[in-house]
């Protein structure tokens, strides 16, 4: 992947034109789901997807005057530092505060990589444009605050506050919940499969410290180097790095912790493996809960997928140290 600075100015121009495009594609879904519900509001994303088709077709032909008509094969998703978009598959009867945080999202990241790129661009004309579409996305966040105002009560959340909390989940939520779901699980199975393959609580304790320790490092320097924070405003790439480590290491040593029941008690064993069992439901639970408050994903399917994945990975930790 390409980090935002090494972008040539054509390449940038081809990130927007790609990204409009899709930008209006998802739109269009938006207001075909919501066409049967909230007709008004659907006629609404019907216009910004207009707009976004106006937004490409200006950008198409500033690239054209500028370079040619051959695109470089490069689009957002070879960009660091862009958020994922939800795949469209799993954009079907969202309620419509789901769809709006979405859209608010979508143009939030937009307005951002126009006025990072103006800043950027060396030519006036290129410059003007990048610097009118950064201002029109921000309309467009502007009015996808207001979609839900109909059906959500009168202490409507300030636009302050909405910028607010999706920063904090941005920078704190969103890593702090990968580190935590990669601790709580990926360390399951070398944990369980020290324990059934030694019977030995102190020998499992150092090796879920291991793993957890291990664990924190790496996903730690994986999140900090993922994203520079520059496009998406998800703060210091240093501080994300922090806290998804931090929480990758709690996730391992939730369970790990018990195997310090004393070897020399009564089936010691056995307690630490009871008590360490108890803490991997009440981790796997804590992680769908927080999926489904701050993520935007159904409990029911959080906890499908985060319990079914945790009990694989046990399952596969006990099977390997019993052979």
């Amino acid at each position: 992947m390409k980090s935002f600075a090494d972008l040539s100015e054509r390449e940038i121009l081809a990130v927007a034109i790609a990204a409009e495009e899709e930008d209006s594609r998802i739109y269009m879904s938006f207001a075909e789901d919501l066409k049967s519900r909230f007709p008004d509001s659907a006629k609404i994303f019907e216009e910004m997807a207009e707009e976004e088709k106006s937004h490409h077709h200006l950008l198409h032909q500033l690239y054209e005057s500028r370079f040619g008509s051959a695109l470089p094969p490069i689009r957002r998703e070879n960009v660091k530092g862009f958020l994922r978009r939800r795949p469209i598959w799993l954009t079907k009867n969202l309620p419509l505060d789901t769809i709006r945080r979405e859209a608010e999202t979508m143009e939030f990241e937009a307005a951002r990589f126009y006025s990072k790129a103006a800043e950027r661009a060396g030519d006036p004309g290129v410059h003007k444009l990048l610097s009118k579409l950064a201002e029109m996305e921000k309309d467009h966040a502007a009015l996808a605050a207001k979609l839900t105002d109909r059906i959500l009560s009168p202490d409507v959340r300030s636009k302050e506050d909405q910028i607010g909390r999706r920063v904090f989940v941005l920078q704190y939520i969103q890593p702090g919940l990968a580190g935590l779901m990669d601790g709580s699980v990926s360390t399951l199975a070398p944990l369980f499969a020290a324990a059934f393959a030694t019977h030995q609580n102190w020998q499992t304790f150092l090796v879920g410290l291991a793993a957890s320790i291990g664990a924190g490092i790496s996903m730690g320097f994986a999140e900090a180097l993922s994203d520079d924070g520059s496009l998406t405003g998800r703060g210091s790439p240093w501080l994300r790095g922090a806290t998804c480590g931090i929480m990758t290491t709690l996730g391992g040593l939730g369970h790990t912790l018990p195997y310090l029941v004393p070897d020399g008690w009564p089936n010691a064993f056995w307690v630490a493996t009871t008590i360490a069992a108890i803490v991997v439901f009440f981790e796997l639970w804590a992680i769908a809960f927080i999926r489904a408050r701050y993520m935007d994903t159904p409990f029911l399917q959080a906890a499908f997928q985060v319990v079914l994945g945790g009990i694989i990975v046990l399952g596969v930790g006990i099977a390997i140290g019993s052979s």
